[in-house]
Formats: structure tokens, C-alpha cells, sequence
């Protein structure tokens, strides 16, 4: 396991690389989705990029939030459309959606928090993208859309994260619609948490960073856990996990160090 002390590139820092990683001294890794001229299109070098950087934050002791961004007008316009009409094999293209469920999966099972900061076109794969992340900021004038219907392609790899975060029924009338919705209307769905105009979204991302360094990152990492674990279970189940999840989450010197401030009306002393 690596623990970076110092700020600086992490991997792939060449200015022309499909993704940019960097990790500040707090532990943030910042990924941006770098090739603007393609719309950000998750191809077989994009996916295997995110990998490499998702793998790089599940290795880093010191991690505490990881930011998804991109450059360019759109945050990410799905697959590679070319690539993919370039090779019209079945076992291809049941290898590139397994690449990309693996990097969706590697989202949710990190132990940090994951945070879209999504300054304009989601869509399709882009949308699936936002949807995977733990937390969401959107510029005003970003639109959001799973849109392969339109091309005879129903969106169902982008449909598991879409339905897990709207009601079905306004999920899926984005699957059949093609439709675009607004920034807005996404965080009226629940797509995104925060929308705000393009020139504040870099700062309320990390307003919204900086709410979650502020917490112990143990709590955290067992929160995020049992968050999805208990999602899919029955209400049973889900209790039964979730109370044993706060026994044990209880037992950490994190909790009895946050109770006892709590009892003695002051800020708790989070280890570093």
C-alpha cells in the first residue's frame, strides 16, 4: 500500500494522456476525463486509464475523496461509437461493457467517496458515469441523457446506476425517450446533489470535499460500505447488517473519541 506525502502527478502526467490523475496532500485524487476533441468518450484507452487511476485510490492508504471531472464542453458522451462500429463481434463488445462495469464497480466498492464535478454534456456512458459517483455537482447549463435509443442501442449498462437513483419510472422514461433533462431537473430526480452556475462549480466541489475531509475517514470508508450492501438486501437483512456495521463502527477510536466530545460539548480530535 502507498501513501503520497506531496502533492503531484500520479499517473499518466503527459499533457496529451486520455486521463489526468493528481493527488493533493490531503489525499484528494483529482481524475479528469482529458480528450475534449472526442467529447470524452469512454474508448477502450479511457476505461483502461480510469482503471488504472480507480486501482492507484484503492492502493493509496492516505486517499480521502476522490474528484471526477473532464475538460471540454462536454464531462463524457458515452462509449466509442466508432470503435465499437469498427468491430462488430459478440465477444468484443461483451468485453468492453465487462471493462466498464468493472470500473463502475471499482467506483462504488472504493472506501472514499467519489465526486462527479460535471461541467456540461453527460450522456449515455456519461450519464452511467454520474450516476456511479457517491456525489454529484453540475453546472447550470450541464444536460444529462442515456440517449442510445436514438441510435437503436437501448442503454442498459447505464440503466443499473440510473434506476438506482431515481424512480424507476422517470428512469425509465429516459431509457425510452432519449430525452435530455436539465441540470436542474437532475437534481430534482436525484441524479446530482448541488447545481451551480459554471463559474462556482469548481469551488462548491470543493466546499463539498472539504464537508467530507472533515470527518474520520474510517466512518466514512464503513458508511460507504454498508450504504450499498444494504441497497439490495431485504429490510431484514439490511437491519441486521447495519446494526452490526454501527457495533463495530462504534469499537473504533474514531467513535469513541466523537462520543466522548459530544458528551463534553467540544470538537472531537480526529487522528491525522
Amino acid at each position: 500500500m502507498t501513501q503520497s506525502p506531496t502533492p503531484g502527478p500520479t499517473s499518466n502526467p503527459g499533457p496529451d494522456a486520455p486521463l489526468q490523475h493528481t493527488r493533493d496532500a490531503r489525499g484528494v485524487h483529482t481524475l479528469i476525463l482529458n480528450a475534449p476533441a472526442s467529447f470524452n468518450v469512454l474508448g477502450e484507452s479511457m476505461l483502461a486509464a480510469l482503471q488504472r487511476a480507480l486501482d492507484a485510490v484503492r492502493d493509496d492508504d492516505g486517499a480521502r475523496a476522490v474528484v471526477l471531472a473532464a475538460q471540454g464542453k462536454a464531462f463524457c458522451a458515452g462509449h466509442n461509437l466508432k470503435e465499437m462500429r469498427a468491430n462488430p463481434q459478440l465477444d468484443y463488445y461483451q468485453q468492453l461493457f465487462a471493462q466498464c462495469s468493472r470500473v463502475m464497480l471499482a467506483i462504488q466498492s472504493l472506501p472514499v467517496p467519489v465526486i462527479a464535478r460535471v461541467q456540461g454534456l453527460a450522456t449515455a456512458a456519461g450519464c452511467q458515469l454520474v450516476a456511479q459517483c457517491d456525489l454529484a455537482v453540475a453546472s447550470r447549463v450541464a444536460k444529462f441523457g442515456v440517449n442510445g435509443i436514438d441510435a437503436g442501442l437501448f442503454c442498459a449498462t447505464p440503466s443499473v446506476p440510473l434506476v438506482r437513483n431515481m424512480a424507476p419510472k422517470l428512469a425509465m422514461e429516459m431509457l425510452l425517450t432519449g430525452e435530455f433533462i436539465s441540470a436542474d431537473e437532475a437534481r430534482a430526480r436525484g441524479l446530482v446533489n448541488r447545481v451551480v452556475d459554471p463559474d462556482a462549480l469548481e469551488a462548491e466541489t470543493a466546499r463539498l470535499v472539504d464537508a467530507v475531509l472533515c470527518k474520520p475517514r474510517e466512518a466514512v470508508a464503513l458508511g460507504k460500505q454498508l450504504f450499498y450492501r444494504q441497497r439490495e438486501m431485504g429490510v431484514e437483512a439490511a437491519y441486521q447488517l447495519a446494526g452490526q456495521t454501527m457495533a463495530c463502527n462504534m469499537m473504533h477510536p474514531v467513535a469513541q473519541e466523537g462520543v466522548l466530545a459530544f458528551i463534553e460539548k467540544r470538537k472531537p480530535q480526529w487522528p491525522a
